[in-house]
């Protein structure tokens, strides 16, 4: 995964950890370098830190009622992570942008990478396009990455079962 132009894979990556938040530093680095995250030093507790707030950062934006709401939350995040772009070249992977200052270690980079990201996503695909589940009893944020952008439940499973219930509704009413 080329996390440049830091859209929807960043997202994903934001909405990957916040569903299922690393306990370990070993969990985050795993996990990071499995979405295809270049590591430049090692993962640290304090890196674990950051990522946490970081993902608490990006679930109010998530959980944000409105459009103003979402973009006050998201330039806060964008103030906090600004840098300058910057070209970089990792061993096989060409040149591309980073978003970030040089040599900062992972939880400062997924800070940045969430903001900018999330940034993208809902610019390029429009701002309601990150949101929760649907489903009653699921809590799961995703971005909608739908070609119609009407994206309602984190999974088809989720789609299914609020499928059954309202047909078991519907049912029970005759």
């Amino acid at each position: 995964m080329r996390l440049n132009p830091y859209g929807e894979d960043a997202v994903n990556l934001a909405a990957d950890l916040a569903n299922h938040r690393p306990e370990s530093v070993d969990e985050l680095t795993e996990r990071c370098q499995a979405a295809g995250l270049m590591l430049e030093s090692p993962v640290t507790a304090d890196d674990l830190g950051r990522a946490r707030a970081a993902l608490d950062a990006w679930e109010r934006v998530v959980d944000a009622t409105g459009e103003q709401e979402r973009a006050d939350l998201l330039n806060r995040m964008l103030a906090e992570a600004a840098a300058y772009p910057r070209l970089t070249s990792h061993p096989g992977t060409g040149w591309h942008l980073h978003y970030r200052d040089a040599q900062q270690p992972l939880g400062s980079v997924l800070f940045t990478l969430f903001a900018v990201g999330t940034a993208l996503h809902l610019v390029g695909r429009g701002m309601h396009r990150l949101r929760r589940c649907e489903t009653t009893e699921c809590n799961t944020a995703f971005a909608d990455t739908s070609r119609t952008g009407r994206q309602r439940y984190c999974s088809q499973r989720c789609a299914n079962r609020d499928a059954v219930r309202r047909h078991r509704a519907r049912a029970a009413l005759t």
